[in-house]
C-alpha cells in the first residue's frame, strides 16, 4: 500500500527537453535544435553525439511548435473514393511509400459518396487541418469547381484524371496503354478487338476506349460497339456472357485485369478455349494477373512511378519550388498466354495490321 503511494505520488515523468539532451551531448541547446530540425550546418561527429542523447534520453522533438516556426506541418491530405478498386488501393500505397520516405506524414480523406457537395466538404476539412498540401485520387468529373474549396495557397496535385485550375496532374498514359493492348492483338491476326469499357463518367476508362477505338480507326477495321462494365470481376462476366453470343469475336480488351478475369470465366463457360478462339487482354496488370488462367495479357501501371510522382511534385511546391506540369508515366505492354493467333474462329493470317 505505501510502496503503491509513493509510486503514485512519483507521478508521471516528465518528458526529456531540448536543455537535456543539449547537456548530455555537451553542446547549446541550439546545436540541438538545428539537429532536430535536420539543418545541415552541424558537423558529422557532434550530430551522431546529439542523435545519441535524444535516442537514450526518448526526446521527441515538439512538431506542433517546430510548424509555428516553419508554417510548415509535414503532412499530405489524401482525397480518394472507394479503397475497393485496385487501383485506388495500390495508388494510396504508392504515396503512402513515397511521403514516408520524405518524412511527411498523410490524413487520410475518404468520401463515401462520389458528389460533389462531399468532395467539397473533404476538401473543406482538410483545409481546416494542419497539411501542407492534397493529393487528389478521384475522378475529374467530381473535382471540377470543389478544388477552389480548399483554402488558398495549399499546393494540389490530381492522380489519374483531370485537373481545372491550379492543381498539377500526374497519370499514368492511358491512352498509351490502350493502344499497346489493341495494336498486339491486331498483330497477332485478329480482324478486330471488342472492349469491355470501365464507367460512363471515368476519365481513366474514356482514355483507354479512346485509344482503343482510334487504333482500331487508324488501322481501319470495323469498331465495334463497348461493353460498359463498373472495374469489377461481375460486370466483366456479364459482358463476357454477353460477347460469348457473337460468332465474330476472336478478342476482347478489357479496361482492367478484374473485368478480363469475369470475362475469361464467360468465355471459358461458353466453351470458348483461350486463346485459340478468342484471345483476352487487360489493364493494370494486378500481382494476380500472372496466375489467371491462362496467365494475362495485359497493361502493366507503375503505380510506384505515379503515386512517387504526384508526391515529389506536391513535396516541390510546398517547400517553395515552382508548380509541377502535367507529367505522365508510360505504361508497358506485358504479354502472356491469354492472347495468340486466332487459329479457331479467326479467318485472319498472323502478321502487321494493315493500313497503319
Amino acid at each position: 500500500m505505501d510502496g503503491a503511494r509513493a509510486h503514485a505520488g512519483q507521478g508521471r515523468q516528465r518528458d526529456a527537453s531540448i536543455d537535456d539532451v543539449a547537456r548530455r551531448a555537451g553542446v547549446s541547446g541550439q546545436t540541438v535544435s538545428r539537429v532536430a530540425n535536420g539543418r545541415s550546418n552541424v558537423g558529422a561527429a557532434t550530430r551522431e553525439r546529439v542523435l545519441a542523447a535524444m535516442r537514450e534520453l526518448g526526446y521527441r522533438p515538439n512538431s506542433a511548435a517546430r510548424a509555428l516556426r516553419s508554417g510548415r506541418f509535414r503532412s499530405i491530405g489524401v482525397v480518394v473514393f472507394t479503397l475497393a478498386s485496385y487501383g485506388n488501393l495500390r495508388m494510396l500505397e504508392a504515396v503512402a511509400a513515397a511521403a514516408t520516405e520524405r518524412r511527411y506524414a498523410l490524413t487520410l480523406m475518404p468520401l463515401t459518396r462520389p458528389t460533389h457537395a462531399d468532395v467539397s466538404a473533404a476538401l473543406d476539412r482538410l483545409g481546416e487541418q494542419a497539411v501542407d498540401g492534397v493529393i487528389v485520387l478521384i475522378e475529374s468529373h467530381l473535382i471540377g469547381t470543389a478544388e477552389a474549396q480548399l483554402r488558398r495557397g495549399v499546393p494540389v496535385v490530381v492522380v489519374d484524371s483531370r485537373a481545372s485550375g491550379r492543381a498539377a496532374v500526374v497519370d499514368t498514359d492511358q491512352f498509351t496503354g490502350a493502344r499497346l493492348a489493341t495494336e498486339h492483338l491486331l498483330e497477332l491476326g485478329h480482324e478486330t478487338v471488342w472492349h469491355v469499357a470501365g464507367p460512363r463518367d471515368s476519365y481513366s476508362a474514356g482514355l483507354r476506349l479512346r485509344g482503343w477505338r482510334e487504333t482500331l480507326l487508324a488501322h481501319g477495321r470495323p469498331v465495334p460497339e463497348p461493353v460498359h462494365g463498373d472495374w469489377y470481376s461481375d460486370s466483366g462476366y456479364a459482358a463476357g456472357r454477353s460477347l460469348a453470343a457473337e460468332p465474330r469475336l476472336t478478342a476482347v480488351f478489357a479496361a482492367n485485369d478484374q473485368m478480363a478475369l469475369g470475362v475469361l470465366r464467360a468465355l471459358t463457360e461458353a466453351r470458348l478455349r483461350i486463346p485459340r478462339d478468342v484471345s483476352v487482354a487487360g489493364f493494370d496488370d494486378m500481382p494476380e494477373a500472372r496466375n489467371f488462367i491462362p496467365p494475362l495479357t495485359t497493361v502493366h501501371q507503375d503505380f510506384a512511378a505515379v503515386g512517387g510522382a504526384a508526391v515529389q511534385a506536391l513535396v516541390q511546391e510546398i517547400e517553395g519550388g515552382p508548380p509541377a506540369e502535367y507529367r505522365e508515366i508510360a505504361p508497358r505492354l506485358m504479354v502472356r498466354g491469354s492472347t495468340g493467333t486466332p487459329t479457331g474462329r479467326g479467318r485472319r493470317s498472323p502478321g502487321p495490321a494493315a493500313g497503319g
